[in-house]
């Protein structure tokens, strides 16, 4: 089996809640880390997570409202602090990309709200795809039951109603060619929704 030399966490964010926060800083970390919040110069926060060898990783904490974003882009080799980092991202949900680097080649894990999206390998001689996430039946359901399409085809035909009755008023032959116009548009966007 593989031995893995390092995992990068790139553009990884994790939203949390004050009370996920405090429940995280005050469990602290599992026995080789430790965990502290550091105050920047200009009053940004960072989460520090030290591995008992010395190796940290440092994540930005903003506060977004009612929530915490944490950000995080790092590179990690202590296979502790690697599991502490891992448990943190799945645990929160986080969303990002995920390099776990091999000798000679690279397994890229996107995830997306703590799930995996797609997971693809690196080599020097290319990529190639391992996992597509697939939509599942209540996400294919929520799409099904999207109306989104109908209510624009019902607008659209109100408009086509009212312009009609314009035109059967209309005295004017100019009035007449700029409704047709109108309509001649609202009838290929018809054509276009109900296809």
């Amino acid at each position: 089996m593989a031995q893995r030399i390092a995992t990068e966490y790139e553009n990884a964010v994790i939203l949390m809640t004050e009370f996920q926060m405090t429940q995280y800083l005050h469990k602290g970390g599992a026995g080789r880390i430790t965990t502290r919040i550091k105050v920047l110069g200009g009053g940004e926060q960072e989460l520090v997570l030290t591995d008992s060898g010395g190796e940290e990783v440092h994540v930005a904490v903003e506060r977004q409202g009612m929530l915490y974003r944490c950000s995080l882009n790092c590179r990690i080799v202590s296979p502790h602090l690697n599991n502490a980092v891992r448990k943190l991202f799945v645990t929160y949900k986080g969303t990002g990309t995920v390099n776990r680097i091999y000798r000679g080649f690279t397994m890229k894990y996107d995830y997306e709200k703590g799930s995996v999206r797609r997971i693809s390998e690196w080599t020097p001689g290319g990529s190639k795809l391992v996992y597509e996430h697939k939509q599942t039946p209540a996400e294919l359901t929520a799409l099904y039951r999207q109306n989104t399409v109908e209510l624009e085809i019902k607008r659209t035909r109100s408009e086509v109603d009212t312009l009609l009755d314009l035109r059967n008023a209309a005295d004017d032959g100019a009035e007449c060619a700029i409704i047709d116009e109108r309509l001649k548009s609202l009838a290929e966007r018809l054509f276009q929704l109900e296809g």
